[in-house]
């Protein structure tokens, strides 16, 4: 098997690839057949859930288990009416579009995008005093991505035929997506590494997979063929993350709390970090993992479980 260099160098094709996500998975597989059945394209969709636990890859698996050509961009990249009109004429019959990060486009133009699915007609303005010109659209399978669903209008959203809320992963779940793409990849990798990644990533296979990435960077550094435990560690501190998958702010984080019940104000300012920021992003595995927790007052405070964590640090 030839060797490919990137971890992102080859991604799942079928529905059969997914791991995880059994859900959403059984969804589209029943959404597959019905298409199948019926001789018509697959059903528009909302795929809901947090970064980097494989939206996109299963819009782009819809695609391919349709024989679809795929059509993907960013929300944020549609920047004016011809823009996403170049979108929605581009596409045939039956073909996939997927607007990524979706959150992210202007009212206006989702207002645009479910007035084109409800006509199947983009109506696009002509010149001063001629009257609107009508062009017919194919009738596609329109996928749309997002962390926050709310941030959609409601109209929009009350058009897709399908909801498909995607969750973080277990450990085992990771394990085994980090195995399949080394194998795919045709990268051998000592048994015990793979755990060892999972454990590091967060319930999130995009980190797990840049974790597998910056290992073997570390291996073939040193002239190695085999990436082994020793290389992680060795990525990992090249990194500063630790056993938990914390980072230097998260772990600075939790050095904060050590010393008591604490405003996130405080924090955020601490951390030289805007305070939406730190309640997005940096404290949301915390909180979810069981390190963290908020008292009646909205402060910050370390659980037994943190306690711990900040102990195991100051041995480190």
């Amino acid at each position: 098997m030839d060797t490919c260099h990137e971890v992102n160098d080859i991604r799942p094709s079928s529905i059969r690839h997914i791991v995880g996500q059994s859900s959403v998975v059984k969804q589209v597989s029943v959404a597959l057949d019905a298409a199948f059945a019926d001789a018509r394209r697959f059903d528009s969709a909302l795929l809901v859930g947090p970064p980097g636990v494989g939206k996109s890859a299963l819009a782009a698996v819809i695609a391919a288990e349709m024989a679809s050509d795929f059509h993907e961009v960013l929300g944020q990249s549609i920047k004016s009416p011809a823009d996403l009109n170049a979108l929605l004429l581009a596409a045939k019959p039956k073909d996939v579009i997927h607007i990524d990060e979706c959150h992210e486009l202007k009212k206006e133009y989702q207002t645009s995008l479910y007035l084109a699915m409800d006509k199947q007609t983009l109506v696009v303005l002509s010149a001063a005093g001629a009257p609107p010109i009508s062009l017919p659209l194919a009738d596609f399978t329109l996928l749309l991505s997002t962390t926050d669903e709310y941030c959609l209008l409601q109209p929009l959203r009350d058009r897709m035929k399908l909801l498909l809320r995607f969750d973080f992963y277990s450990v085992e779940e990771l394990t085994t997506v980090v195995v399949q793409r080394a194998k795919g990849l045709g990268w051998d990798v000592e048994e015990t590494a793979f755990p060892m990644i999972a454990q590091r990533a967060r319930g999130t296979p995009r980190l797990a997979l840049r974790l597998l990435q910056a290992a073997r960077r570390v291996c073939r550094s040193q002239g190695g063929q085999t990436i082994k435990l020793k290389h992680l560690e060795t990525a990992c501190d090249l990194e500063g993350i630790d056993g938990a998958g914390l980072g230097p702010t998260e772990q600075k984080y939790l050095a904060i709390l050590a010393a008591g019940p604490t405003r996130l104000n405080v924090i955020a300012s601490t951390l030289g970090l805007p305070t939406r920021t730190v309640s997005q992003v940096t404290e949301a595995f915390l909180i979810r993992a069981g390190l963290v927790a908020k008292d009646d007052q909205g402060r910050r405070q370390l659980t037994q479980q943190g306690r711990e964590h900040v102990q195991l640090m100051s041995k480190s």
